[in-house]
């Protein structure tokens, strides 16, 4: 009998649990055949914390925005002129030569019905593509990866780069894979501890000492510790295939956007990717930290979307960017912003279909409340990519039918 004390069993429950968050279908990774290139990607970029969005796709010639932000107000002259009635934040560059290009799409006024504006309830509502009086424990990527796939031997499969899973990567079935660095991950994975735990294990014959002695969470936690090690095996040498040459900046957003063009370049089953930047979460010394976070966001993306062209696989990849809710239109007393309401969205590919400002821009003359009045209901973007670029039963995973959009 193998005996495993408390400290080590932690240890093991943090790496197979916390780590992965036990997808199913690990195993099925190893027999997964590449893909060929044209492997439509879907890659989600979160901003954590409730981006500005005003202060993000600013109307330059609306007295009332200027009006209510006295001191926040980002006048014309310094903004990226996409119009004579609309510019970008003067950190995001980079965005400003995506759309120059073709490659960008803009939404405004997303939202949802009776929006809240709770940090973790506004999220979850995001996360799982859900009314906001429905209360669901699975996400919408996540039940994508349910019904993709029923039984299938080559799954496709969702990667975060985080260590921690979202909601919105967790099916009732499958869930997605959260790691921050393969090679990280699999040196971990390869740690003695683990390798002799595997070595030395015999189903249903290790116990833990100093807990109940449930030796059937002892062996669930084998059995997912195993799939983990197998997969972070797979997923590094996959990295290692065709590693991007290019040079990102060192940010963790850098670093995260260069480890999915390398996944992207190995032609690995992955349709969904997803990344985060934060925290938006702007109450006070809004205008410093929303022009650092844009100038990471930038500079990582003029690296990321280079890459992709230089490798001809600009065409096969959809990014959006999403927030859980927008700012408030007045600035408050502390030089920031309060939790508001709808938000705009970004689109970025080289095969949008609609480019550029796709709808009106927020009316500051119609608020409900001194917030915006949402015109898109988020899940008609998910519906969307799910249905058109994704190639999935939108209706089904989302549990209703909504209108689709036309950018993709």
């Amino acid at each position: 009998m193998v005996v495993i004390k408390r400290r080590k069993f932690l240890q093991l429950g943090s790496l197979a649990t916390a780590t992965f968050m036990v997808p199913k279908f690990l195993k099925a990774l190893e027999m997964v055949d590449m893909v060929p290139p044209g492997n439509k990607v879907m890659v989600i970029l979160q901003l954590s914390g409730g981006n500005d969005g005003l202060n993000t796709v600013i109307p330059i010639r609306n007295d009332i925005y200027y009006r209510e932000r006295p001191g926040l107000g980002i006048g014309k002259t310094k903004a990226l002129s996409l119009t004579d009635e609309v510019g970008l934040h003067p950190a995001l560059i980079t965005l400003k030569e995506l759309y120059d290009d073709g490659s960008l799409g803009i939404l405004n006024n997303v939202g949802y019905p009776n929006p809240d504006r709770s940090h973790f309830r506004s999220m979850d509502i995001w996360q799982t593509g859900s009314a906001s009086n429905e209360y669901i424990t699975t996400g919408w990527v996540g039940r994508y990866l349910d019904a993709q796939c029923g039984g299938c031997d080559k799954p496709t499969y969702a990667l975060e780069i985080d260590d921690v899973l979202s909601l919105a990567l967790k099916g009732e079935n499958s869930k997605a894979i959260a790691m921050k660095d393969p090679k990280r991950l699999f040196g971990t994975s390869n740690e003695r501890f683990f390798k002799d735990v595997l070595k030395s294990h015999e189903p249903g014959r290790m116990t833990q000492t100093g807990g109940d002695g449930n030796e059937e969470t002892v062996d669930y936690l084998y059995k997912t510790m195993s799939e983990t090690l197998s997969s972070a095996n797979y997923i590094f040498e996959q990295s290692r295939a065709h590693p991007s040459s290019a040079e990102y900046p060192k940010t963790e957003l850098g670093n995260g956007l260069k480890t999915i063009a390398s996944l992207i370049f190995s032609d690995i089953n992955t349709k969904v990717y997803y990344i985060s930047l934060g925290s938006f979460d702007t109450h006070v010394n809004q205008e410093n930290q929303q022009q650092r976070l844009f100038t990471e966001l930038s500079n990582a993306l003029k690296a990321f979307t280079a890459d992709l062209k230089n490798n001809n696989r600009f065409n096969d990849v959809l990014m959006f960017t999403f927030s859980e809710f927008g700012r408030r239109v007045s600035q408050n007393a502390s030089g920031g912003t309060d939790h508001g309401t709808a938000n705009n969205m970004f689109l970025i590919g080289r095969a949008l279909k609609q480019k550029g400002i796709i709808n009106s821009m927020p009316d500051l003359d119609d608020l409900e409340e001194g917030d915006l009045k949402y015109k898109i209901d988020f899940k008609t973007v998910y519906a969307t990519v799910l249905r058109n670029w994704l190639d999935a039963d939108d209706t089904a995973i989302l549990g209703k039918k909504y209108d689709h959009l036309g950018f993709c």
